[in-house]
């Protein structure tokens, strides 16, 4: 099969085309012959060398995934041969076939192109696990999400709209606002033009909001546990902008304040196949009725992947980047 796997970290150039055997499925697994395949951005810090897969996975980049199944392996039932699917993998997407646990597949439904159901896995898992698990946003709060426009941010307004919780959300430009807003952000703050904290303090009355889902790090740590309210929560899902903060913990401490946070690659099969089966009851109706779905920037046929990393890296995109092979 033709697939995209880097000898060596490196550019967007390493990222060319090559040959390799076609994965067979262990127990609980399935082959996928992968019809798109979502870009996300630890495939770019996959192949600068920074996040290498977890013991066991492929060395192929690709979170995510969505075809038609084509083989089985033992305690898998093979009445899923055939069935269009989409999957949540440790990677392995980045080519003609992938394999994926059977727990970490969900149906694709009529209404989800092939394209649209390869983006949402990977930020549906975060979003649902972070910002209304781990962060327990409910109905009638108030959250901030920064990178609004990214598939994390997109996905996060979408179920926002769905389950009732306002969203304020940052961006990086006055075009990426007015799009943010246009998906159905409750607010979107420019933060490069305006101070967030003050302008979500302005948003909430003072209150400040129930959740912070955070993908930067750094010193916007301290920044966003000012706009929390009492009780509120800070959900970390990345480093961006450095992996240490300085934090005010007498504050933490006397407005309640409770600092989390999780990665989702190296967690084990069952965690996941518990999440799938939870996304397929709350979520999914939404989905096979076509109130949820993805926003998509771009698709790349599999061999152009390096210029699909050159658009996650450059900022412009809205949504998610998908390949085709």
């Amino acid at each position: 099969m033709t697939a995209i796997d880097p000898e060596a970290p490196g550019g967007p150039e390493v990222l060319v085309p090559v040959t390799r055997p076609v994965p067979q499925p262990g127990p609980g697994e399935v082959l996928i012959k992968v019809a798109a395949a979502g870009v996300n951005r630890p495939d770019v810090l996959q192949r600068m060398g920074g996040y290498a897969p977890p013991p066991g996975a492929s060395s192929i980049p690709g979170l995510e995934v969505a075809g038609e199944i084509v083989a089985v392996g033992d305690d898998v039932p093979p009445e899923m041969i055939g069935q269009p699917t989409c999957a949540l993998v440790a990677g392995g997407g980045y080519a003609e076939y992938c394999v994926a646990p059977a727990g970490q597949c969900l149906w694709v439904p009529e209404l989800l192109t092939m394209t649209e159901a390869a983006a949402l896995p990977e930020t549906l898992f975060t979003v649902w696990t972070n910002l209304f698990e781990r962060g327990f946003a409910s109905e009638g709060d108030t959250v901030l999400v920064h990178g609004g426009t990214s598939g994390i941010g997109t996905m996060a307004i979408a179920l926002c709209k769905l389950f009732g919780v306002d969203i304020i959300v940052t961006a990086g430009s006055a075009e990426k606002v007015a799009a943010a807003t246009a998906l159905g952000a409750t607010h979107a703050i420019d933060y490069k033009r305006e101070d967030f904290v003050a302008r979500v303090a302005e948003i909430t009355g003072g209150r400040g909001v129930q959740v912070v889902l955070d993908m930067v790090g750094g010193d916007y740590v301290p920044r966003n546990l000012k706009c929390l309210a009492e009780d509120g929560r800070h959900v970390s899902i990345a480093v961006q902008g450095g992996p240490t903060a300085t934090v005010p913990l007498f504050d933490i401490m006397r407005r309640r304040l409770t600092l989390t946070g999780s990665t989702l690659r190296n967690r084990d099969v069952a965690f996941k196949s518990l999440v799938a089966d939870e996304l397929s009851r709350t979520v999914w109706p939404h989905v096979e009725a076509g109130r949820l779905k993805p926003v998509m920037d771009r698709s790349f046929p599999l061999a152009e992947a390096a210029e699909a990393h050159r658009r996650m890296e450059a900022g412009d995109h809205v949504g998610k980047i998908v390949l085709v092979p």
